[in-house]
């Protein structure tokens, strides 16, 4: 009989591809700073907007784990290098992230999560784990789902243990109890076995395990969940 009393689930890319919903809030958020801020684009190129982002993460290693903190900070960067001051980049970069997170939660689920999510969640506790900064409550696997950690609320971002040790504080389980799936081989898989997890690798490309470590169980889709766990002693 499976251990398994608490299921944690990986979100971009898990429970939905992320990149559609990326490139549309960016299309809202410059959508905004054109209409409102129209020197701060009218005045880069892509790939000097591309280095600005990467300069704005290097200079702030310690907010790695805050994608929305790093956002935001990128967002006044830019309009302060075109010329507008601290208050009206403030209140800017404020705006356009919310434009940003709103329509980056207009997430289409893979075919099939809902049902998965829906039968899983009569049998266990679900739990969300993400580094990035995506609601689960504001997409529509919300009804499924027990609680949810975030990186930029716990300050560390997979694979550290701490999203992991927080997520069996809320699930009320224990480690061993405990099945974390994910996309992610290092994020996901091996930051969570090394917090004492349970973990399912959601591998839909059947890429080979690229860690010298010994391989986990692997899935190809969120169907397979079922069988999978009955694996699990």
């Amino acid at each position: 009989m499976s251990p398994i009393k608490l299921i944690t689930f990986d979100l971009d890319d898990t429970l939905w591809a992320v990149k559609p919903s990326l490139i549309r809030a960016e299309e809202q958020q410059n959508a905004w700073l054109r209409e409102h801020r129209p020197q701060a684009l009218d005045s880069i190129t892509p790939d000097q907007l591309a280095q600005l982002k990467k300069s704005v993460w290097q200079a702030l290693p310690d907010h790695a784990h805050n994608m929305s903190k790093l956002r935001q900070q990128f967002l006044y960067e830019l309009q302060t290098a075109a010329g507008y001051s601290h208050q009206d980049a403030t209140t800017g970069a404020e705006i356009a992230f919310g434009r940003f997170l709103e329509e980056r939660h207009r997430v289409s689920l893979y075919d099939g999560t809902v049902t998965v999510l829906e039968l899983l969640s009569r049998r266990f506790r679900l739990g969300a784990i993400t580094n990035g900064n995506a609601d689960v409550y504001k997409t529509e696997a919300a009804p499924y789902f027990s609680f949810a950690v975030r990186a930029e609320e716990v300050g560390a971002a997979k694979p550290a243990a701490q999203p992991f040790l927080k997520a069996l504080e809320l699930g009320d389980c224990r480690a061993e109890e405990t099945l974390h799936i994910g996309d992610h081989w290092e994020h996901d898989v091996l930051g969570a076995r090394q917090a004492g997890l349970h973990t399912l690798w959601l591998n839909p490309l059947d890429q080979v395990w690229p860690h010298p470590s010994d391989a986990p169980l692997t899935i190809q889709s969120l169907s397979d969940i079922e069988l999978a766990i009955r694996a699990i002693k």
